[in-house]
């Protein structure tokens, strides 16, 4: 899939509304905690410390992130371009 579908299936998914920064600030911190928590390794967590656990949660930073953008009313594409240049840019 591209971005455009992608953000037309996020779209589909959880229809219209768009989140203000601080809900999506809020959503994306919990995808991080998720992620966090699997660092962190408490045996609490150990039924969820799996593969398919992670990359579900990597996945979820990328689909949903492509919806924050467009949220903010920024292209995804262009932010994804930006961030490629800043690192190539930091890269020299």
């Amino acid at each position: 899939m591209n971005i455009k579908e992608l953000l037309s299936t996020g779209k589909t998914i959880r229809g219209d509304q768009k989140l203000p920064l601080a809900q999506i600030i809020v959503r994306m911190g919990k995808v991080f905690w998720d992620i966090c928590r699997r660092e962190r390794n408490a045996s609490k967590d150990a039924p969820i410390h799996n593969d398919e656990e992670l990359k579900k949660e990597l996945g979820n930073i990328i689909f949903s992130t492509i919806r924050r953008c467009d949220d903010l009313w920024y292209d995804p594409e262009e932010c994804i371009q930006t961030a490629i240049d800043c690192q190539q840019k930091f890269q020299k």
